[in-house]
């Protein structure tokens, strides 16, 4: 299996692929819907309840639902 290193290709093709990246663009989404909850569970709860927390409680109770109304769209 041969590696590719940072030094194999241009400079910014790295960067474009990973932004092009199908995986990528779904995580920045998954992030937005997470930081989302967060502010509102922090809100309903009157202080800031950190980003683990949030991030547990959307995937416990969430992600799923999430997850397949995007499959849907």
């Amino acid at each position: 299996m041969e590696r590719v290193s940072a030094q194999d290709s241009s400079p910014g093709e790295g960067e474009s692929l990973l932004t092009n990246s199908a995986l990528y663009r779904e995580y920045l989404e998954e992030r937005k819907e997470i930081l989302k909850h967060k502010w509102l569970e922090s809100e309903k709860q009157g202080h800031d309840i950190g980003f683990e927390k949030a991030l547990l409680d959307w995937i416990l109770h969430h992600r799923v639902r999430w997850r397949e109304g995007r499959r849907h769209e």
